[in-house]
């Protein structure tokens, strides 16, 4: 009788769940997965740091819409995906992070990089657990994708010991399940689909705020007929970017402070109530403006804020449930235009006040012209990677997204150097696609090496620094809070990270006048290697109240 090895057992699990690549820094305790992945036919990508791992996994989750695959060795090898995972815990995106231990048999005798690995995961997971049998190797796998990708979507994490991997079971004895998980989404509760539509009817200034929550809905096609059948301003965040195409009228996106301060009426859609929205204080919502908030999370509803209306729910299938709820009534939207219209003005005219610096000739590069001249290279199938501060913060502003899930960034974690998993990922699911990671020059120095990764196994991406020699999104906060000469750990050099991509074996560009940019960015996207475009970058109004506390 045939048998395999506990590596031969997860690769196995790990393809039937169509898992094409997985992501890892090589480890003794997890080889024999490798092993195993081999004869699957899933590709091992490797990097240099165990973080870019678990971001590489995140990425993929936010990409494919499937649990990315970070394999990580023990003690150290998981302690170092730490912020990773993490990062897709807070932003609630799907992921497996399978780990080594220690043989189970000599558990607590102080083996190599033994430690409680499942205690530190169980406050950033969904689930975090051991597997107790070498035979249940592939089952834990399945349901850790299964609680991956149920309701609220997440990471999982895996622990399997040495022996467990190593050791030889015959075939008939795999413990193998089959029909284990359903697709299904959540439908709002139709009594308050009906109170949140009554609400919606009676609004004089309805506006809506769309989440990360839709790009995980099983009902993305309700989302444009919705915006279609209700007509209010609509903003966006998280990975529902590029959910609705530039210039379409009801999506907006420089006027939702004015917007959320003059609303009568906010629908919430997957979102939470965070900092991002001022915790829907008064200072960000209106104080009499009745909330309306949808979440896959009973538990989110309501935090922060007093709401009208909450409804348990996948945001498509919801959207869809208002839409036939406003076409059996007849509803007019109407009877809000000249709202709608108002809110456009304003977003038309703030996005004009910019268009000084947008064409701005000065040398160094004004940031707002950078993110321009970034933006006239992309086309619709362009994905856009955030990892910075204050120069994504620009460029969130002014780069148009063409499509759901071609803009990813940390999220409300907030985390620097998750460019480059993100951006291996992002490759690796859509290669015909233009992958550009955004840096700002302090995040770069995270995880750049990982720029030797991507150019020995062909992994073509380009990332664009504005480097303007500082950590500028804290500087910023501390210039104006204590003054210029009391500003401290937040200046670099203008270093030639350019020559250091060269050294990695990747195309270099270094750009200091605004005319140089584009040509520079169109090489950089041709070169057939990963390449970085290092933009000498000087100061903007652009940002110039942003304190990031």
């Amino acid at each position: 009788m045939a048998q395999l090895h506990g590596g031969q057992i997860v690769a196995r699990a790990l393809a039937k769940e169509g898992v094409q690549f997985v992501f890892t820094l090589c480890g003794g305790h997890i080889m024999s997965i490798y092993d195993g992945c081999i004869d699957e036919g899933i590709r091992v990508i490797d990097v240099r740091h165990e973080q870019t791992a678990a971001h590489a996994a995140d990425g993929w989750g936010r990409i494919t819409g499937q649990p990315g695959v970070a394999l990580v060795t023990a003690g150290p090898g998981l302690t170092d995906a730490v912020t990773g995972v993490a990062t897709a815990h807070r932003a609630k995106a799907p992921m497996v992070i399978i780990g080594g231990q220690a043989p189970r048999a000599y558990q607590d005798m102080g083996g190599l990089q033994d430690m409680n690995h499942v205690e530190l995961m169980r406050p950033i997971t969904k689930w975090s657990v051991a597997v107790p049998d070498s035979r249940r190797l592939g089952e834990y796998v399945s349901t850790a994708f299964r609680i991956a990708t149920t309701n609220v979507p997440g990471p999982v994490f895996l622990e399997m010991p040495l022996d467990f991997l190593f050791d030889n079971v015959d075939e008939d004895r795999v413990i193998s399940p089959t029909k284990y998980r359903t697709e299904a989404g959540l439908a709002g509760d139709p009594a308050y689909i009906d109170q949140a539509f009554e609400v919606i009817r009676n609004a004089e200034r309805p506006v809506c705020l769309v989440g990360s929550q839709y790009w995980w809905s099983r009902r993305r096609a309700a989302y444009l007929p919705f915006l279609e059948t209700f007509g209010m301003p609509t903003f966006v965040n998280g990975m529902a970017r590029g959910s609705i195409p530039p210039g379409h009228p009801y999506g907006m996106s420089m006027a939702r402070k004015d917007a959320l301060r003059k609303a009568d009426c906010v629908l919430i859609f997957g979102t939470p109530l965070d900092f991002r929205i001022g915790y829907g204080r008064s200072t960000h919502i209106a104080e009499d403006a009745k909330i309306i908030q949808v979440d896959l999370e009973g538990g989110e509803i309501g935090r922060n804020r007093a709401i009208e209306v909450g409804i348990i729910g996948d945001t498509g299938l919801v959207m869809e449930q208002l839409t036939q709820a406003a076409k059996t009534s007849g509803y007019q939207k109407n009877l809000h235009k000249a709202w709608t219209d108002d809110i456009r003005r304003i977003d038309v005219e703030k996005r004009a006040a910019h268009d000084p610096e947008m064409t701005s000739n000065a040398s160094p590069v004004n940031p707002v012209r950078a993110c321009a001249e970034i933006d006239a290279v992309l086309n619709e199938d362009s994905i856009v990677i955030g990892d910075g501060g204050d120069f994504v913060g620009t460029a969130a502003n002014v780069l148009r997204i063409h499509k759901p899930g071609h803009w990813l960034d940390a999220g409300p974690l907030g985390t620097l150097g998750a460019g480059p998993g993100f951006a291996m990922a992002a490759k690796l699911a859509k290669p015909k696609s233009d992958v550009i990671i955004v840096y700002g020059d302090g995040s770069f120095g995270l995880n750049g090496f990982e720029f030797e990764a991507m150019a020995r196994q062909k992994i073509n991406v380009v990332g664009v620094i504005g480097n303007d020699a500082a950590w500028q999104q804290i500087k910023r906060g501390q210039v104006q809070l204590y003054g210029a000469d009391r500003a401290i750990a937040c200046s670099l050099d203008f270093t030639r990270y350019d020559q250091v991509g060269e050294a990695l074996g990747c195309h270099g560009e270094y750009v200091e006048k605004p005319e140089e940019v584009r040509p520079a960015l169109q090489r950089a996207l041709k070169a057939n290697k990963p390449a970085i475009v290092n933009i000498k970058i000087g100061a903007s109004e652009f940002r110039k109240d942003a304190i990031s506390v």
